[in-house]
């Protein structure tokens, strides 16, 4: 009885004993010094294998140790695939409680409103870490936007500016599903009455805002360019729009950084110098409030405006005015 009773001491010692151990051991602080260490862990990927990355990347002293925290806490089987950072001083509990949440990095990529496709591949190939062979292949295509642009042939003007965030698995081709997902849901159905209320597709409304957002980066000005444009339009004036010329020199080759007068009479359909009505697509990716200034133009009797050279442009009503405006703002200059 005596050394039974001495055994069963001895196991709570220990027991306890143990159990200060692993308490101490569970929150000790592995001290990474001014490293960042981003390590992936892949779906299905088991406890072990994860404990053994984490201990060969150097973000906890034991990979055993660390199988035992997830066995004691019943979270084997719940660390959730992604790309994680660690920093600083995780103890293995910190280290635990990160992969549980799902705490994985993103990487933010910003697109400026106004790019064209090509400009927005560029845009993937400095981020590097995207495919932008397969972002252009994708982009290329017209299917993600065909039910409401059934003439498109690629994604030029429907790519939506905006800042995406996006984990290490996410592929080109899902990227381009969130950027005319995201058009989807601007170009609210509201917009497409409005659209059609004013006798044009939307793809005439994305090509009208394109031009706006090219001609003029004054908010309160864009709206104003839109009724210019749609004046016009009203009295098949042509567009005279520099932006579509330069986009055809662009896609021919021929764009040196400067318009010439010979260039005006090139034979493109998007030269809207020489050719009436709207190009036959968008000339860059419209932003919202470009979109809601090509569908809500301000009520002008403007035909004509020609830049001040400070980013802000005056706007006339005859040819009269608008020539004297070129002479002072461009000619003398």
């Amino acid at each position: 009885m005596k050394k039974a009773f001495i055994l069963l001491i001895a196991v709570l010692f220990f027991t306890r004993l143990s159990m200060l151990y692993m308490d101490r051991t569970f929150h000790a602080p592995f001290r990474l010094g001014d490293r960042e260490v981003s390590i992936t862990i892949e779906p299905g990927a088991h406890a072990g294998e994860i404990a053994a990355r984490l201990e060969q990347h150097g973000i906890i002293r034991s990979s055993g140790i660390f199988k035992l925290l997830l066995y004691l806490t019943g979270n084997t089987g719940r660390i959730k695939a992604g790309e994680y950072v660690f920093s600083g001083s995780p103890t293995p509990l910190d280290v635990m409680g990160k992969l549980i949440r799902g705490d994985i990095r993103y990487h933010k990529i910003t697109f400026p409103e106004g790019l064209t496709l090509r400009e927005t591949v560029d845009e993937i190939r400095q981020a590097g870490f995207l495919s932008y062979e397969e972002f252009l292949r994708t982009a290329s295509e017209s299917d993600l936007i065909a039910t409401l642009d059934p003439e498109a042939e690629d994604l030029e003007g429907y790519l939506f500016p905006d800042t995406y965030y996006l984990t290490a698995g996410t592929t080109a081709k899902e990227l381009v599903g969130m950027m005319t997902g995201r058009f989807k849901e601007v170009f609210t159905a509201a917009w497409r009455d409005r659209a059609e209320a004013l006798g044009l597709t939307t793809r005439e409304i994305v090509t009208l805002a394109s031009l706006i957002e090219k001609e003029t980066g004054l908010e309160s000005e864009r709206s104003r360019v839109s009724s210019v444009f749609h004046n016009r339009l009203k009295k098949n004036m042509l567009l005279q729009c520099d932006p579509t010329v330069i986009y055809a020199m662009k896609a021919a080759g021929t764009y040196r950084g400067r318009i010439l007068r010979k260039d005006l009479e090139m034979d493109s359909p998007y030269n809207t110098y020489k050719f009436p009505w709207l190009p036959p697509g968008p000339i860059a990716n419209p932003g919202r409030e470009a979109i809601a200034a090509a569908l809500y133009p301000e009520r002008t009797s403007y035909y004509y405006f020609v830049s001040r050279n400070d980013g802000s442009h005056y706007f006339s009503a005859t040819i009269a005015e608008h020539n004297r405006m070129v002479n002072k703002y461009q000619r003398k200059r």
